[in-house]
């Protein structure tokens, strides 16, 4: 199973956005998604800032801002071809 973060804050559209796609995508991917509030780490805010929403697979960023069904399929299909 595929893990994927994003790192968003309360009251972010682009965030609500991005969540909406990997939803989408998990209907028929095997994946997990772990949301992070920058808002409740001050490290974290102070990383990301504004340039959020951020979607990583484990360590690797995969976008910032925004992301499509269609990229996000290919990059989780390339991503388990490298697990196996």
């Amino acid at each position: 199973m595929l893990i994927l973060t994003i790192f968003s804050r309360p009251g972010c559209h682009l965030c609500d956005e991005m969540k909406a796609v990997v939803r989408r995508v998990a209907l028929d991917v095997p994946l997990t998604l772990d949301e992070v509030d920058i808002s409740a780490v001050p490290a974290l805010e102070r990383q990301f800032g504004h340039e959020i929403p951020v979607l990583w697979l484990g360590s690797r960023e995969l976008a910032r801002h925004r992301m499509d069904e269609s990229r996000l399929r290919a990059l989780l299909r390339a991503a388990a071809g490298r697990q196996h």
